[in-house]
């Protein structure tokens, strides 16, 4: 099994390929075993009664651990998604400090956008990996040390605001690596593995008892095995495949603005979302 995992990690292809050749090697072993103890007058009806319990509990365990890994799969791509929106209402919100500090911090955070798209879609490297969460480390005490220092010039609401988003926008980069931690449970796979394995030797034996091999649809059933097997390990596994999150849609909505926004224009948003009895002051503070 440790042979197989390391076979998926180097190319999902090769897995399917050694995959569907075992799921053949177990049926036809299968069969032989049938036709050796298959008798004129035996009867095999208890025999396809089990085999069809064994698939279809396959079945079962299948589609819960498809829908497993699908939600995974859409849990990576919701935190992707979350974090792109909140570093770029902190890049804005930036622009709207304006001064030094606050060119400072949204350069940061262009800085800080390019670490989290190569995270995303890193390889699976643990190296690589351990180095980009280093680098991200080190970029947010940079950007904090800003903001602290802002704070302690300013206080009004758009350093407030800006406080806010880059706390979330920290806590989410925290959130996203721990998605990407996180795959499907190797014993789960082991134990479809070990499923598949079974069954189509059970199939097989059954096969042999009655004389019938049936090989094309059993290839055809196979296939399809092997074909979900794949699917869920693409899906659970977030740097296997061909199943990646993308995060290029995500950040293109603020990356590709080009410019900082004015201040007066951020005051403006902010004054239409404040409630109508905040003091006019209040709104000038922003500007």
């Amino acid at each position: 099994m440790s042979l197989l995992a390391e076979l998926a990690r180097h190319s999902l292809l090769a897995f399917a390929a050694v995959l569907f050749l075992l799921q053949i090697g177990a049926r036809e072993l299968g069969y032989a075993l049938g036709r050796r103890s298959a008798k004129a007058d035996a009867p095999v009806e208890g025999v396809g009664v089990v085999v069809t319990s064994m698939l279809g509990l396959l079945a079962f365990v299948l589609g819960l651990t498809l829908a497993y890994s699908n939600t995974r799969f859409q849990e990576r791509r919701d935190v992707t998604l979350q974090e792109a929106q909140s570093i770029g209402t902190s890049w804005l919100r930036a622009g709207a400090v304006g001064g030094t500090q606050g060119a400072e911090i949204a350069r940061l955070l262009e800085t800080y956008i390019q670490l989290r798209l190569e995270f995303v879609e890193a390889p699976r490297d643990e190296g690589a990996v351990a180095q980009l969460n280093a680098r991200t480390d080190e970029l947010q005490a940079q950007i904090w040390r800003q903001v602290t220092e802002l704070t302690s010039t300013r206080a009004d609401p758009v350093v407030t605001s800006l406080l806010v988003s880059l706390n979330e926008t920290f806590d989410l980069a925290t959130a996203q690596r721990h998605a990407f931690a996180s795959g499907p449970a190797a014993q789960l796979v082991f134990l479809l593995l070990a499923m598949a394995m079974a069954s189509m030797g059970g199939l097989g034996y059954q096969f042999g008892l009655r004389g019938r091999p049936l090989r094309i649809i059993s290839l055809v059933m196979l296939g399809m095995w092997t074909a979900v097997l794949v699917i869920i390990i693409d899906l659970g596994a977030p740097r296997l495949g061909q199943i990646r999150t993308d995060p290029a849609r995500c950040s293109g909505r603020w990356r590709a603005s080009g410019h900082l926004p004015s201040a007066n224009a951020f005051a403006r948003s902010v004054a239409g979302t404040l409630p109508r009895q905040t003091p006019i002051a209040v709104v000038e503070l922003v500007r």
